[in-house]
């Protein structure tokens, strides 16, 4: 593209050569033929143009429309304004043909206050009734989503075409407004206006749940009518609208029959129908098969199947696109090398490693690439490395968003640093993130972590509260600090306010019914979720349902809601039902879980550790060796758990037995101190309540014999 622009440039020089020469550069059909060829040769740089501008002797309106123009086409409205009103006042009467431009870049910059100036002045001068003007104003108002204005100018058109239709038709489709988008195209067809795939398109992208499907049908079948179910516009729309409303065959159907005109965007929409519908298989079957037809994947193929494999049966398959990424020359693509970092970081904690080395081989990064690494580190519990990393950001001038803020505040919650949370709580207020709900969420998280509940309230209460998000995280921090009456009193003050419920929110209720042992209550609550509320349990339900029935010591129930469940339990139901064994002292059913456990997750060590422990507590020693010997076998070590503490704004890292810190042996003998004060308070403690037996076995009356 540079080459044929410097070869345009080489050919428009020469004739400007050959017209001065000649001397007819002073004719200005001749200079504005050269103006407009230089205003095309490099789009933005519009100096040669400027220079000729400056030195023609004689201007006119075309002279002037060719600069306002080539600035539009550039992206710089501010020149091609400035143009406009020199215009004006060099006495030179606009045209159709200055609207259509100027408009043209008030659209695309969305700047309606200028737009409305253009207005005025179109009626001052009486180009109302120009058709090509009253479009492109038509045109201008839609895009900058101001439809009221938009349909006033349409009603005062004389002549209306299907241009002038399709406009107005995609302006309420920008703004959403489905009913008056299909009521234009009714009056469009009743008016006999010509339909073309510029009318159906963008109405089919309203079409995006499980409700519009007969619509979808409807519209398709006047495509289909129309004879235009072959233009890639349309055939790439239906097949979109069919996937989004759950209909993946006849998505699979439209493409099936799209196969003279098929494009790239059809192969990638009917790819991102498959994983939509978490037909992976099928996803990648699709882009083996796209190349077979001769198409080559771009960046936003390789986006896609690349986010399909973070589950472990597909890991090989990550690696193998990161291969085939390297292979075609797009590891430079930020789009792709951000999509490969999120699935090493979702594929588990030792993919971290690789998600690293590509981030930081990457020459350039983004907020997204940030963020990424961000939000592995916080939700893989490297929470220190997340601190690191965000002042690595602020010193390095990258933009912080709310994801970032989200992901930080994560981190302090985990390691309850309460003293950088509120300085990190001061950098959302000062950047205006407060009230962002993910930012607000995460602040009340991270202060309920921290034990201050108060604060965790005054967050909540700075939000619009009009997101379930925030009230979920405070029904989470009233449950978790034993207030789970005041979490269930949220839940209802929320439903009588309709704020919309999902499936984090009985996650949060049912979590606050484990926790102050509202067994009948939280049971009704499970069975009530898809009945009276629409959601139907998702697999955090139940393990929430099991802590709850464990918790309570109904270790039967919990067991027979597990084999009642319509998918496999995941290790994290597992898990929770082998803590309430424990808990219990059930090592029958502990033994049973642990079995099932590990063949889920064979190399956590946690399941290990707690059935040894239990086999230890009731001195079942050759259980508990058996238990060692396979972890020896396995090769799977106990890994010790950490403490953090923070001093002076400086965090400690501990684990069990640790002698690296330079202040451990201060440590230890503080610890020591305090150990031998339990002690001292647990022996006082029993003596009180022996006393307190005997009282009760003897009266005072008695004891004086």
């Amino acid at each position: 593209m540079v080459e044929s622009s410097r070869h345009a440039l080489y050919n428009v020089f020469l004739t400007h050569c050959q017209a001065f020469k000649s001397g007819i550069i002073s004719h200005i059909y001749v200079a504005n033929n050269i103006l407009f060829r230089y205003s095309k040769c490099y789009p933005g740089d519009l100096n040669l143009a400027c220079k000729l501008f400056d030195e023609m002797p004689h201007k006119d309106t075309v002279t002037w429309n060719t600069m306002i123009s080539g600035y539009v086409e550039s992206g710089n409205l501010g020149a091609a304004w400035e143009f406009l009103k020199s215009m004006k006042r060099r006495g030179f009467q606009a045209d159709g043909y200055t609207f259509g431009s100027i408009l043209k870049g008030v659209a695309h910059a969305c700047r309606h206050d200028l737009g409305k100036q253009v207005h005025s002045l179109i009626v001052k001068i009486g180009y109302e009734q120009s058709v090509y003007a009253g479009s492109a104003l038509l045109d201008m108002y839609a895009k900058c989503e101001r439809v009221e204005d938009a349909y006033d100018v349409f009603q005062g058109m004389p002549v209306r075409n299907f241009v002038s239709w399709n406009a107005l038709i995609d302006g309420f489709v920008q703004v959403g407004d489905r009913d008056t988008a299909f009521w234009l195209l009714d009056c469009m067809q009743k008016e006999g206006v010509r339909v073309e795939d510029g009318t159906f398109a963008p109405l089919l992208t309203l079409l995006d749940g499980d409700k519009f499907y007969k619509l979808t049908m409807q519209l398709h079948c006047k495509i289909v009518k129309h004879g235009l179910e072959f233009y890639n516009a349309l055939c790439n729309a239906t097949l979109t609208a069919y996937s989004e409303c759950g209909l993946l065959e006849d998505a699979k159907r439209v493409f099936d029959g799209a196969v003279g005109t098929r494009d790239l965007v059809t192969w990638n929409s009917m790819l991102v129908a498959y994983l939509v519908h978490d037909k992976d298989e099928d996803a990648f079957n699709l882009f083996l098969e796209m190349q077979g037809f001769g198409f080559e994947p771009d960046i936003y193929t390789y986006t896609c199947v690349i986010s399909a494999c973070f589950a472990a049966a597909h890991k090989n398959y990550g690696k193998s696109f990161h291969a085939l990424v390297i292979k075609r020359g797009l590891e430079e693509s930020v789009t792709i090398c951000n999509a490969l970092i999120t699935m090493y970081l979702k594929l588990n904690n030792k993919s971290m490693e690789a998600a690293l080395n590509l981030f930081h081989s990457m020459k350039s990064k983004d907020r997204v690439s940030w963020n990424s690494i961000l939000t592995g580190f916080s939700q893989m519990g490297f929470s220190e490395d997340a601190l690191k990393l965000f002042g690595h950001m602020r010193s390095s001038a990258e933009e912080i968003d709310d994801y970032a803020y989200s992901a930080v505040l994560r981190s302090c919650s985990d390691l309850a640093i309460l003293q950088l949370g509120q300085q990190i709580h001061l950098l959302t207020v000062k950047t205006g993130f407060d009230s962002n709900d993910f930012v607000a969420s995460s602040l009340i998280f991270m202060y309920s972590k921290c034990g201050i509940i108060e604060d965790a309230w005054k967050c909540f209460e700075d939000t619009t509260k009009e997101s379930s998000i925030t009230w979920n995280s405070i029904m989470f921090a009233y449950a978790q600090h034993g207030q789970g009456d005041v979490a269930l009193d949220l839940f209802s003050i929320m439903r009588d306010r309709e704020v919309k419920l999902d499936h984090v929110t009985f996650v949060a209720v049912l979590t606050a019914c484990s926790h102050v042992g509202l067994v009948e209550q939280g049971r009704c609550f499970l069975k009530s979720m898809e009945s009276d509320y629409g959601i139907p349990p998702r697999m955090e339900h139940y393990a929430c349902a099991v802590d709850l029935f464990g918790r309570a010591g109904y270790l039967e129930e919990a067991k027979a809601l597990i084999d009642s469940m319509p998918f496999q339990p995941s290790a994290m139901v597992l898990k929770t039902l082998l803590g309430a064994c424990r808990a219990c002292g059930n090592i029958e059913l502990a033994a049973q879980v642990a079995s099932q456990l590990l063949e889920v997750e064979p190399e956590e060590h946690c399941t290990y550790v707690i059935l040894s422990n239990m086999y230890g507590h009731l001195k079942r020693w050759d259980d508990k060796a058996s238990v060692t010997r396979l972890m020896r076998e396995r090769k799977v070590k106990k890994v010790p758990g950490w403490s953090w503490i923070e001093v002076k704004n400086e965090v400690h890292a501990f684990k069990a037995e640790d002698r690296s810190h330079p202040y451990s042996e201060d440590v230890y003998q503080i610890l020591g101190e305090l150990m031998e004060e339990m002690k001292r308070l647990h022996s006082l403690a029993s003596s009180d309540s022996l006393m307190h037996d005997v009282n009760h076995m003897y009266p005072r009356s008695d004891l004086s014999y």
